[in-house]
């Protein structure tokens, strides 16, 4: 994702990360993304930073599905509390009133329900494995009978393994040990992966003539040697989890095609592909992120369903409407060109 000097606006930046981490540095230097401003006291309006359509592609119908990767690594409540968390945050009207802004249709979003990937917790996944996985599950007919235009599949990753970006599939990164012996995960220190504030990413990958379009998530968590997997705001694990695909969730539906644009580069027509973006690159849950810098409990909040039954974690995305983040509201907010 080099930084492309033809672009009206900044190279789109669809990972997620932690403010002020050895990842937002990397990826921003590789982008050419400027530092943003320094946050205000009670988040002053920044309509610098606001989202602007490009043409592209939007999902107003959203599906979504949870493919948990390395089965034996997961906690079976664990994935009973995200599944029905993720599902309710993403249906809830109130959420979807600040989203209803990027819109021209009132927004949806259905549950597919999820699937347990059998196998052992990988100990490092890359975008080229969760790319191969993504197109190994199609191969399999797994998402027959799936409308994949509107359907986005999250891969979660489980406790313990590391996410980074690279393009390459893991085995083809592997380093010998001292005794000779290759090992999955002997990889050199990649500053830009979840041991470094990576959170997670979305994208899409093509097979044969079908776009698949894929999330993936770090099992964000401060782990027993203290180190940081992730970007943990919740006590609760799993509740980190819910609020890091809530945040690429919202982004696929609002810029679904945002792989694509980036690997145009500076081809004719890649801009177009974009959907909602400002013109710093950064989609709907980017920038509340970085405003909220060392503070993230400002956005990572746990809010009540419209209907009163529970409280879900999210984070807060970006609305045009107040030029910041903003939570829950009442009535759905006009779209705004």
């Amino acid at each position: 994702m080099a930084r492309n000097l033809f672009r009206k606006f900044q190279t789109p930046l669809n990972v997620y990360l932690r403010p002020g981490s050895r990842a937002e540095l990397s990826f921003r230097a590789r982008t050419g993304f400027a530092q943003t401003e320094l946050p205000a006291p009670g988040f002053a309006p920044t309509p610098s930073h606001d989202l602007k359509f490009r043409g592209g592609k939007t999902i107003p119908a959203l599906s979504f599905a949870n493919l948990y990767v390395g089965s034996d690594g997961w906690d079976s409540s664990d994935v009973k509390n995200i599944d029905t968390a993720l599902a309710a945050a993403m249906s809830d009207q109130n959420l979807n009133n600040v989203m209803a802004q990027y819109f021209a249709e009132p927004i949806t979003s259905t549950f597919l329900g999820s699937v347990r990937l059998p196998g052992p917790a990988p100990q490092v996944a890359s975008q080229g494995d969760i790319e191969q996985l993504a197109a190994m599950i199609f191969n399999q007919g797994m998402l027959r009978g799936i409308d994949l235009s509107q359907t986005v599949f999250n891969f979660l990753l489980p406790p313990g393994s590391i996410l980074n970006t690279d393009l390459a599939r893991t085995s083809s990164t592997q380093k010998k040990d001292s005794k000779g012996k290759e090992g999955r995960g002997l990889v050199e220190e990649d500053e830009g992966d979840s041991l470094n504030g990576l959170g997670g990413y979305h994208g899409s990958v093509h097979v044969s003539a079908s776009v698949i379009y894929y999330a993936v998530g770090a099992y964000s968590q401060v782990r027993e040697d203290g180190s940081v997997n992730g970007i943990p705001v919740f006590g609760d694990s799993w509740k980190n989890v819910v609020a890091t695909f809530y945040h690429e969730l919202n982004e696929a539906r609002t810029d679904p095609d945002v792989e694509d644009s980036i690997r145009a580069g500076n081809a004719p027509g890649g801009d177009a592909l974009l959907g909602w973006v400002s013109d710093q690159g950064e989609e709907c849950g980017d920038f509340p992120v970085a405003e909220a810098d060392s503070d993230l409990s400002k956005v990572f909040r746990e809010v009540l369903l419209t209907d009163g039954s529970d409280n879900v974690p999210v984070q807060f995305q970006y609305s045009n409407a107040v030029h910041g983040p903003e939570g829950p509201i009442p009535q759905p907010l006009q779209r705004v060109m």
